[in-house]
């Protein structure tokens, strides 16, 4: 994947679609205090596993507030996810996304939920739902790579390189990610893999 940046401008935001950034000011143990933050949607990240491969399918896409803070990263590689931004069920938006990013049709009944946290503790305070499913050719309907302008590109990482990935400090992932491969190498035996 090639990211060639051109005439980047950065200005405040005036109004938004998806972050509301705000001004808090609050007493907490009688101190004020005044505290930056924004408001952002809730999210599904589903972590999903090639049978046949014996890998992760993790999407990789050039995300700009990775660019900002270092301009040697020029992707991030992440589970397949999406805002909470429609109504329906979580599980439902999570179908969704495997669909219209990595090009697989899952059941709603295949895919569990792992557990959900909080992300971006600090600014946004934002819950992100992480669910598990797996995934084989027979249910790959297209090549994925997102809708609109995303351009996501598929990556298969074999179980067997779970190591090296999470602790290569050249490939920028996410918490959430390196956790639910934490998690699958602990409950493998349990899932029958």
């Amino acid at each position: 994947m090639k990211n060639n940046i051109e005439n980047l401008k950065i200005e405040s935001l005036k109004e938004t679609k998806y972050i509301k950034p705000l001004s808090v000011e609050f007493v907490l143990n009688g101190v004020k205090k005044t505290w930056e933050v924004v408001r952002s949607h809730d999210s599904v990240s589903i972590l999903l596993y090639h049978k046949e491969k014996d890998s992760f399918l993790l999407v990789k896409q050039f995300r700009m507030p990775v660019y900002l803070n270092d301009s040697k990263i020029k992707y991030t590689y992440e589970l397949c996810a999406g805002l909470i931004d429609k109504d329906k069920t979580i599980e439902e938006i999570a179908i969704e996304e495997i669909d219209e990013e990595c090009g697989y049709e899952v059941d709603l009944n295949s895919i569990q939920k792992i557990t959900s946290f909080f992300t971006n503790v600090g600014i946004s305070g934002a819950k992100q739902h992480l669910f598990f499913t797996t995934i084989s050719e027979k249910q790959k309907i297209h090549n994925g790579g997102g809708v609109n302008d995303e351009q996501i590109e598929l990556f298969f990482l074999p179980t067997s390189q779970c190591d090296e990935f999470i602790f290569d400090e050249s490939k920028a992932k996410t918490p959430g990610l390196i956790f639910s491969i934490y998690w699958f190498i602990k409950n493998r035996n349990n899932l029958g893999f």
